[in-house]
C-alpha cells in the first residue's frame, strides 16, 4: 500500500476494530484499584508519623495509565505496571544525592509494605523502587522518586528560544546508573510526565471534549462528581492501544528490540489530526508516523520529547541500531496486516487474521462482541493460534476469494 493513501475500509472490518479496541480496554475496576494504591501510599507518605513528611512528598501516576492507553498483560502471570512519581517539592538537587533521596523514600515504602501486611518485597531498579501486590491483585507500582526543576528547564528553554509551554512541570529524576548518583550534583536526569500528558490531552484535542460531554449527557458521573479520565477513551487513545497490542506480539520474543510505548505513542499523537473513528484514526497514524521521526546534522534519529525539547526518545538508536530497524520493521508490518483486514468483509477471516496479530485470546473477545450484535454464536479461534509466539511466527492464509462470502 502507498503509506500515504489511506485504504479504504469495509463496514465489517471497521466493526472489528472498534470491537478490537473496546476488548483491549481494562476494566474501570483495575484503574480504580490502581488509583486507590497510588493514592493510599501518598497519604502514608503524608501522614504524622512520615520520616519525609516535611519534604511534601505528592504521588502520582504517570505512563500508560495516565495517558489512558493501557492494555491487558499478555498472559495471566504478567502483571500491571503502574508507574508513579514521588515529587519532594521541598527539596531540591543541592541538599541531598539521588543516593540519598532514593533511600528516603526506599525507608517509607518498606514500613508501607510491612503495616499493609504485603508478602512481596520491595525491589530496586535503576530509577525507582517497586512493590509488588499480592498475586490476585496482577500488579504493582513503580514509584520515582524526583525533585522539581521546572523553573530551570523553563529558563534553558527560553534562553535557547525553544518551546517551553509544557516545561513548568518538569522534575529531576534518581538514577543508580548516573555518575552522580553518590555526589551533590545539579546534574540529575530530567523528567516531566505532567508535562507529556498536558501535550497530549492537545492533541486528542475536541474529540475529548466531545466524548466528555456526551458521557455526561448519559448520566456518567453528572452533577458535581467529574467524570473519572479513564472513562473518556477517545480515537487517538484506542489505536494506540491497538498498536501497542500488535507490536506486543510481533515481539513476544524480541523484547530488547520491541519499540517502546513512549515512541509509539509520541508518534500516533503527532500524526493524529481529530479523527473521529477508531478506523480513520489508526490508519491515520500508520500512514503518517514516520514523518515525525528527524535525523540530526550527523545523521542520527531524532524523536523529540514535546514536553521536553532537549530529550530525544530515540537517543539509544544509535547506540542499537537494531532498535531502529526493529522499529521500522514493526511499522511495516502493522501497515500491511491493517490493510489486509480493511479489505476484509468476511468477519471469520477478520477474526482469524487478527488471532495471528493480537492474539488468541483477544480475537475470541472480538468474536464474542460481533456475534452479540448479530445475535449469532460466537465461534472461537481454539486450535488457530496455541500460542502468542506463534501468532507472531505464523502468517495467516487467506485462500480463495472468501472477501464477500
Amino acid at each position: 500500500m502507498n503509506v500515504h493513501m489511506r485504504p479504504t475500509i469495509t463496514p465489517q472490518a471497521e466493526e472489528a476494530l472498534e470491537d478490537l479496541a473496546e476488548s483491549l480496554e481494562i476494566s474501570d475496576h483495575r484503574y480504580e484499584q490502581a488509583e486507590r494504591r497510588y493514592k493510599s501510599l501518598g497519604e502514608w507518605l503524608n501522614r504524622p508519623e512520615s520520616t519525609i513528611r516535611q519534604y511534601d512528598p505528592q504521588v502520582h501516576v504517570q505512563g500508560s495509565f495516565g495517558l489512558g492507553t493501557v492494555t491487558p498483560p499478555l498472559t495471566n502471570s504478567d502483571e500491571y505496571d503502574v508507574d508513579a512519581v514521588c515529587e519532594f517539592r521541598r527539596l531540591t538537587k543541592t541538599e541531598r544525592t539521588q543516593a540519598e533521596l532514593k533511600e528516603m523514600l526506599r525507608i517509607e515504602m518498606a514500613e508501607y509494605a510491612r503495616r499493609h501486611a504485603m508478602n512481596k518485597p520491595l525491589e530496586e531498579h535503576r530509577r525507582c523502587w517497586r512493590q509488588p501486590y499480592a498475586e490476585e491483585a496482577q500488579f504493582h507500582i513503580d514509584a520515582t522518586p524526583a525533585v522539581l526543576s521546572g523553573s530551570e528547564l523553563v529558563q534553558i528553554l527560553k534562553s535557547q528560544g525553544r518551546d517551553a509551554r509544557f516545561a513548568e512541570t518538569a522534575i529531576s529524576i534518581t538514577d543508580n546508573r548516573h555518575p552522580h548518583y553518590r555526589i551533590i550534583s545539579t546534574l540529575w536526569q530530567r523528567s516531566n510526565p505532567r508535562g507529556y500528558l498536558k501535550w497530549f490531552l492537545t492533541r486528542m484535542g475536541p474529540v475529548y471534549e466531545k466524548r466528555r460531554n456526551a458521557l455526561l449527557k448519559k448520566g456518567v458521573r453528572a452533577g458535581t462528581e467529574p467524570i473519572p479520565d479513564y472513562r473518556i477513551r477517545t480515537p487517538l487513545q484506542q489505536a494506540i492501544m491497538i498498536l501497542k497490542r500488535h507490536r506486543d506480539i510481533m515481539f513476544v520474543d524480541r523484547n530488547d528490540d520491541k519499540p517502546i510505548s513512549i515512541i509509539l505513542t509520541t508518534l500516533a499523537a503527532h500524526a493524529y489530526q481529530g479523527e473521529e473513528t477508531i478506523a480513520q484514526a489508526l490508519f491515520a497514524i500508520l500512514s503518517k508516523m514516520d514523518d515525525f521521526i528527524d535525523r540530526t546534522a550527523d545523521g542520527r534519529y531524532l524523536i523529540v520529547n514535546p514536553s521536553d525539547p532537549l530529550e530525544n526518545f530515540a537517543d539509544k538508536w544509535s547506540e542499537h541500531p537494531e532498535r531502529a530497524a526493529a522499529f521500522f520493521s514493526w511499522l511495516d508490518q502493522a501497515r500491511t496486516d491493517f490493510a489486509a483486514i480493511a479489505a476484509l468483509s468476511n468477519k471469520q477471516l477478520i477474526t482469524d487474521y487478527l488471532a495471528k496479530r493480537v492474539g488468541r485470546d483477544i480475537a475470541d473477545r472480538v468474536r464474542k462482541r460481533s456475534a452479540a450484535r448479530l445475535g449469532a454464536p460466537a465461534v472461537l479461534t481454539e486450535g488457530l493460534v496455541r500460542s502468542e509466539a506463534e501468532a507472531r511466527r505464523t502468517p495467516p492464509r487467506l485462500e480463495g476469494d472468501r472477501r464477500n462470502a
